[in-house]
């Protein structure tokens, strides 16, 4: 053996060994032999690995080669995700850097464009966990976008249509006007904000606001009916003067507002604010908005009106257009000039909702979506936990899971991007003149209106061959097909939320694989991943996989925290406390960087790591080396390996409860401590303790080398390159007991000391 471990001169070639081998495809030794199944969290397909991607890969991989080596039939099955928005938010960010847009492209080639992009860079994360150790079964990777994949998705969607799952309908959604796309509930953050509260005169009362630039949408005033300055007023219509002339409206009832914020009376904005939407339906108000999908001010209706007054005219040609930011400073402007403007308190802090994607800040805007009806789904999943047919490990998230499930909201699933899997939705022409069509004539020219109007002037199969969107009102008629139904229609250019796919992902990578990969492995055995996607992602996989299999998807979830920096920091660019998981790898190896994330973690908690970590680490898998090249010297001397010593029972003892001690911690799911108890007792007793009793003849070789091989297989999931190597090493001694003692040719197939 070499004097030294060389980390970049071994894991290269071992793992080329273990992929070419088929060891990392699932082997059953018997009829009896029991199933151990994880499916990947879907990496993005063309983005590097990040530090949370090396904890999940650390995780996974040694649940997976403790059972493989149990003699489970062991499947970990990989694959990426299309990650919809994200990839096309980049893609969008490159055309920008050439000078181009998406709007210069149609529907169809935006796609392939975005396709092409994906796929130039779509062996990035791969590559990336296989440094990492990722004994994955590659054979079987797939690809969220993958048609056999779609086809399940298309299906289950029409499925939930069939079963009264599904419905359209007029609501107000979260709607990212950079992203240029609607959001569940789950996908908004929210963040603490300062922002002036203005206090507009409103007729008798005085209204106070952040949102100055909607009041040209306002329907109605509303205030507590038990708050005595306004019970008077309930129910009442009055003309209230305003920035383009006066308007009428009418003084409703809302319990929720609060007499306590403002001054107790609230503008009823239903196009623009959730609470306001819900308030209109109730009392019938209508839903007229002001601001369109890209931010921007929508004066269009007021400019239309022939008798409007000249100023008055001015000032919505002055805000027409406008980003909402710069438009409300010129109405906060009009409003001081006509006297409007009381008062503005400059330190009001509030929650806004931004994009958790781009951080732009979401704007509720009207648009007709497609929602899933949860509870029908919820109800199952709650029964399911109940009778612990899934357990979740990980601080509390059980508790935290029961919440979301028992609170959600119907999901909305349309996306207005192109990126993603299309809602097989279609509308036809003759029955649906009023669809606002968007598309590209011959010279590449946007061209908008609706469908009728368009086409006298166009053909169908010119606007469909050149379409970038439509907008369907909400009585339009249409049809559920994974094909078109005729020539006659055309499909809709939402896709879906990206979490629809990937909430089948435990069932859809069976089914879309080897013929009985489901019947064999399904329902699979973990889902591993980080807390901060438990609402978005493993909720929702319960909630499907029940759905579409009447089974859960998996036995067990296992919740890791989130990576911070050796301060406790979260990681970030901004902070330059990033740890890019190939430069560790590169400086100490890819054993030194598992074993620094696993060990000592907890399920549900952050973990904190730096670079003494990674450096210690690095020492372990040295001292790992070195301990076994001490033996393997003594076993090329072709020492006597039958004689024995005073000490060997107490160290076969010792060495058996580590085991015990191991096996159980990592069948509990406590890799942490599994971890830290393998290094503890490898370090501080084998060599430490029992080097030093073989040097001084208190215990056999035999033992020590027992000792050796054992501690190799307890380490293989932890460190599986430096225990790999090592193996390799010592079955090249010609030495037919240790041969014997050893037995397979390979570490990661050789059996776990039982």
């Amino acid at each position: 053996m070499e004097k030294n471990y060389l980390h970049a001169d071994h894991e290269t070639p071992i793992y080329q060994q273990w992929e070419s081998s088929g060891a990392f495809q699932p082997v059953a030794h018997s009829k009896n032999t029991k199933a151990f199944t994880i499916i990947m969290p879907p990496p993005n397909a063309n983005d590097p690995l990040h530090i949370g991607h090396a904890m999940f890969v650390a995780l996974e991989d040694i649940l997976i080669r403790f059972h493989r080596m149990l003699g489970d039939s062991t499947l970990w099955l990989p694959g990426t995700d299309h990650a919809g928005i994200e990839t096309q938010f980049l893609f969008e960010k490159k055309l920008k850097k050439e000078d181009k847009s998406r709007f210069q492209f149609d529907r169809e080639t935006l796609f392939q464009l975005i396709w092409e992009y994906v796929q130039a860079n779509s062996t990035t994360a791969v590559e990336q966990l296989r440094r990492i150790g990722a004994s994955a079964d590659w054979s079987r990777q797939t690809f969220t976008l993958d048609p056999k994949i779609v086809k399940i998705v298309l299906n289950t969607f029409s499925e939930l249509y069939t079963k009264n799952l599904i419905y359209r309908d007029y609501r107000l959604v979260n709607y990212c006007p950079k992203c240029g796309t609607a959001f569940s509930d789950l996908e908004v953050k929210h963040v603490e904000e300062k922002a002036p509260l203005y206090y507009m005169k409103y007729g008798p009362f005085t209204i106070a606001t952040v949102r100055p630039e909607t009041k040209f949408r306002d329907t109605a005033l509303a205030a507590n009916p038990k708050d005595p300055r306004y019970k008077d007023f309930i129910s009442k219509t009055l003309e209230i003067p305003g920035l383009l002339g006066p308007i009428t409206m009418t003084v409703i009832a809302d319990e929720e507002v609060d007499p306590e914020f403002g001054t107790g009376i609230m503008k009823v904005t239903p196009a623009h604010d959730p609470h306001d939407f819900e308030l209109g339906k109730k009392y019938n108000l209508p839903v007229t908005p002001i601001i369109d999908l890209q931010g921007r001010m929508d004066m269009r209706w007021f400019l239309e009106q022939d008798h409007l007054n000249p100023k008055y005219r001015a000032r919505a040609e002055k805000y027409h257009g406008k980003k909402v930011a710069q438009a409300r400073q010129l109405i906060v402007e009009d409003l001081k000039e006509d006297g409007l403007l009381s008062q503005t308190d400059e330190n009001y802090t509030h929650a806004v909702g931004v994009c958790y994607r781009c951080g732009t800040v979401i704007e509720p805007l009207p648009l007709p979506q497609f929602f899933i009806k949860v509870k029908p789904l919820v109800e199952p999943v709650l029964k399911a936990l109940k009778q612990k047919e899934t357990t979740v490990i990980g601080a509390g998230h059980d508790k935290v899971l029961k919440h979301w499930l028992e609170n959600l909201r119907d999901w909305n699933i349309s996306r207005q991007i192109v990126w993603g899997i299309r809602i097989p939705v279609w509308y036809s022409a003759a029955k649906n003149p009023d669809l606002e069509i968007t598309f590209l004539d011959t010279q590449k020219k946007r061209i908008s209106g609706k469908l009728a109007t368009l086409l006298k002037e166009y053909s169908l199969s010119e606007i469909q061959a050149q379409l970038q969107e439509l907008q369907a009102p909400i009585s339009a008629h249409f049809e559920v097909s994974a094909t078109s139904p005729g020539p006659d229609y055309i499909q809709e250019t939402d896709t879906f939320d990206t979490w629809f796919s990937s909430t089948q992902w435990p069932f859809a990578t069976l089914q879309a694989n080897q013929p009985d990969d489901f019947q064999k492995f399904y329902p699979t055995s973990v889902m591993e991943t980080g807390y901060d996607i438990l609402p978005f992602w493993v909720m929702r996989m319960l909630m499907m996989g029940i759905f579409k299999t009447g089974k859960v998807p998996f036995y067990t979830v296992y919740l890791h925290g989130l990576v911070r920096d050796q301060k406790g920091q979260k990681m970030s660019k901004s902070k330059g406390n990033v740890i890019n998981p190939l430069v560790i790898i590169e400086k100490y190896g890819a054993d030194a960087l598992r074993l620094a994330l696993v060990i000592r973690s907890s399920p549900g908690l952050d973990k904190s790591v730096g670079e003494s970590d990674f450096k210690s680490m690095r020492n372990f898998t040295n001292k790992i080396w070195n301990a076994a090249r001490f033996i393997y010297m003594d076993v090329e001397k072709k020492i006597d390996l039958t004689a024995t010593k005073p000490g060997d029972k107490a160290f076969y003892v010792k060495l058996h409860n580590v085991v015990k001690d191991i096996t159980q911690q990592l069948s509990d799911f406590r890799m942490g401590m599994a971890a830290e108890t393998a290094y503890n007792e490898f370090w501080h007793w084998f060599c430490d303790q029992a080097i030093e009793d073989a040097k001084n003849a208190n215990i056999s070789q035999k033992a020590l080398l027992d000792g050796l091989i054992t501690f190799l297989k307890l380490l293989h999931p932890f460190t599986p390159f430096v225990t790999e190597a090592i193996w390799q090493q010592l079955q090249q001694l010609d030495h037919q007991e240790m041969q014997r003692l050893m037995g397979s040719k390979k570490l990661i197939t050789t059996q776990w000391p039982l």
